[in-house]
């Protein structure tokens, strides 16, 4: 894996923000390739990684969903508004980012915004923590992948490959999934199509 964040000073936000965002954008570009992030401290649920892309990414014009376990850690809450102002809201359709602490109990993507074919944008990113990159492997094909690409996570819903497939069939509308386990970060676009092994 990696670590593009490896010179970064101890504290200097503004780089790490911009390393955070630049990573992001590698994975949404080769996606199921992992990068690992100079991590965040922040109240669990948070992994580092994603306080860290939070930071990053969200500001006061950037709702926030947050699923049960999120909801039910206010110190996580609390941070958010304390470091990026974003609102808090309860209908995971108007937001813009989804934060998911438990993997298993992973909303159905059609809960979320789906963009439309005009401004697919607008769609939600869906932001989940994982426990690792391991586990039953995914074949991954599409754009950022020579051939394919062999992909690994779990905790994931049983019929999470039928669900991104869903998801792939409405592009180029669709959410994208962030996975985060640690410091470590992989995206699978709504352009990525899975093959369960």
């Amino acid at each position: 894996m990696l670590d593009i964040t490896a010179n970064t000073p101890e504290f200097d936000p503004a780089y790490a923000s911009q390393a955070a965002f630049r990573a992001l954008m590698e994975c949404m570009a080769r996606p199921g390739d992992i990068r690992t992030l100079k991590g965040v401290e922040a109240p669990a649920p948070f992994a580092p990684a994603t306080a860290a892309l939070i930071r990053s990414l969200a500001d006061y014009e950037t709702p926030l969903w947050l699923d049960t376990a999120f909801l039910a850690a206010p110190k996580a809450a609390e941070w958010i508004r304390f470091h990026t102002g974003a609102p808090v809201v309860g209908d995971p359709a108007a937001a813009a980012f989804a934060l998911i602490a438990d993997a298993r109990a992973l909303p159905d993507f059609a809960r979320f915004a789906q963009g439309t074919s005009e401004c697919p944008d607008r769609s939600t990113t869906v932001i989940v923590q994982i426990d690792a990159f391991s586990g039953n492997a995914m074949t991954l094909k599409g754009p950022g992948i020579k051939a394919t690409r062999a992909f690994v996570a779990s905790p994931v819903p049983a019929d999470f490959g039928a669900r991104m497939k869903e998801n792939r069939a409405l592009f180029p509308r669709g959410v994208d999934v962030v996975l985060v386990a640690g410091n470590d970060v992989a995206a699978l676009p709504r352009s990525v199509m899975i093959e369960e092994r």
